[in-house]
């Protein structure tokens, strides 16, 4: 009876020490999880069915084509070997798809402000972001759901910049607030760059706004020939109507992109049953048709200029028409399309995570998982809109992006997998412990340098005993997700955008974002410096 009433206290004690020691930052070259581990652990295509999607890709591209094409693209496309059919489709013969596929830029970093933010999408690298177009934000404690702002915006790129796991930002929320597309734009980059020093990603809707926010990018990185050696902004672009047609506006904000030297997100985000065909495969095979296509119109442009294949098919509830983010086929969807970007080793960008759920519930959490376990293992480059979202994109929540961040850090612990080599196959250490040892591995010496090395650590999820949660009050994750939350955003304050150079913006842009709500006191913003 006394080994067993002193027990408990001896694990308290280990605990606490394991506990001060993890509380110590990492050096990267230790961490059980790093951004852009490779990942193509899980195969839903073989080789003869990618084969056969390839072939029926440059079909539809050689034979459909595209309807809707502005001038401009015409003319890029057909001085480039393209041409239009008898009805009046922009087409593209297969031999300069695959010319263009061959010589696409492979090389390209995605960049933050800061280097040690730059995120690299080659081969089967894989990076975690968020993104999305949510018009709401839910309340964690209530469920209720509002308009989103440009404060919100700003204030989920903080929470952002400070999720380890989350590594580049996409624009997740509308700012509903803006009165026009020109105050939108510009006002959502800013938000964005000032919040996060990630890569972030934005989407525009006149190539006017487009050029506006490139000048003001100019600004913050010193200058344009800075910019253009380090652009930490991509445009998020739906160029493509599914199925099979160019967007007007969104082609000029393409070329725009393109000539300013900003990384372009090439989306064809078709839904299954709706705009791309039921068949998952089909679906697939249009998605890869409509941004290969928008492939060879960037190269037209500007040979060499950095784009992602963002291959976006989505599910629709055939019962209902309405769009299912969380769903299983949606999981399966995303991973033949990261899947897909191996096989073209084409930069390749993905989304995972939608889920159905309105808020962060057990339907949240269980959507999100098996969507991330399969998505992440598959091999695209960029996993965006991985954090936060619920409603199938209608609605953002701040508490999800916390939680979040420990889901995909557990993820990114399936990615990286098992290493086998001799000090892993641990025979010496079995026989120390056996032979010689106390019978078990709790103070091994492996066991106390893997411990950091090889397990990662959840910030939010529940690992406490029955009794240890009791005593502590039996906190929910979601009432531990909503104090971390607000105690992050009443401190944390990224200031990296020097007083001089913001001047300078508000000077050239009407930015709505008040100033003194991005400092509200000297020792607020020195958390984030």
């Amino acid at each position: 009876m006394d080994t067993v009433s002193e027990s408990p206290k001896r694990r308290r004690g280990g605990r606490s020490g394991r506990q001060a020691l993890r509380a110590a930052p990492l050096a990267d070259a230790i961490k059980p999880v790093w951004p852009g581990m490779e990942s193509d652990r899980y195969r839903p295509l073989q080789s003869h069915d990618m084969d056969r999607i390839h072939d029926a890709v440059l079909e539809l591209i050689e034979t459909v084509g595209m309807g809707d094409a502005i001038p401009s693209c015409v003319e890029a496309i057909t001085d480039a070997g393209g041409f239009v059919n008898d009805k009046g489709r922009l087409c593209i013969p297969r031999s300069l798809v695959e010319d263009v596929v061959a010589a696409a830029n492979r090389s390209f970093l995605m960049c933050g402000q800061t280097p040690d933010r730059d995120i690299d999408p080659r081969g089967s690298k894989t990076y975690f972001g968020t993104g999305g177009a949510a018009v709401h934000v839910v309340d964690a404690a209530t469920g209720e759901y509002r308009e989103s702002t440009l404060a919100d915006l700003y204030d989920i790129a903080r929470i952002v910049d400070a999720m380890e796991h989350i590594h580049f930002f996409q624009r997740p929320v509308v700012a509903r607030d803006m009165t026009g597309g020109f105050d939108l734009d510009v006002n959502t980059a800013y938000a964005c760059v000032s919040g996060t020093t990630k890569h972030v990603g934005t989407s525009f809707v006149s190539p006017e706004s487009t050029t506006a926010t490139l000048k003001m990018l100019h600004v913050v990185a010193g200058g344009e020939d800075r910019w253009r050696a380090r652009p930490f902004v991509s445009q998020s672009n739906c160029f493509v109507v599914p199925p099979m047609k160019l967007a007007e506006d969104a082609c000029r904000c393409l070329e725009a992109a393109v000539h300013g030297g900003m990384p372009v997100l090439l989306l064809s985000a078709g839904q299954a049953g709706a705009t791309a065909p039921a068949a998952l495969a089909g679906s697939v095979v249009q998605a890869w048709a409509e941004v290969l296509f928008g492939l060879v119109y960037v190269h037209a442009l500007k040979p060499g200029a950095p784009a992602i294949c963002g291959t976006w098919p989505f599910v629709s509830d055939l019962r209902t028409g309405a769009m299912s983010g969380g769903s299983g086929e949606q999981a399966l969807l995303m991973a033949a399309c990261g899947q897909m970007g191996l096989y073209y080793d084409l930069p390749t960008g993905v989304a995972s995570a939608m889920t159905d759920s309105k808020v962060p519930d057990a339907q949240s959490g269980f959507e999100k998982g098996y969507n991330h376990a399969l998505v992440a293992n598959a091999g695209a480059n960029l996993v965006y809109e991985s954090a936060g979202m619920h409603a199938s994109l209608l609605g953002a929540c701040k508490e999800s992006f916390v939680m979040d961040n420990d889901l995909i850090g557990a993820v990114q612990r399936t990615v990286r997998g098992i290493e086998v080599n001799d000090e892993a196959l641990s025979v010496d250490v079995v026989r120390q412990v056996c032979e010689d040892g106390p019978g078990h591995y709790l103070g091994h010496d492996q066991t106390l340098g893997l411990m950091e090395r090889d397990y990662v650590y959840p910030d939010l999820f529940d690992r406490m005993s029955p009794g240890e949660w009791a005593a502590a009050g039996s906190p929910a994750v979601l009432d531990r997700a909503i104090t971390r939350t607000h105690d992050l955003l009443e401190t944390y304050y990224p200031a990296h955008i020097p007083a001089a150079v913001d001047a300078e913006i508000r000077a050239m842009l009407d930015i709505k974002l008040a100033r003194e709500t991005m400092a509200p006191s000297t020792s607020a913003r020195a958390s984030g410096d």
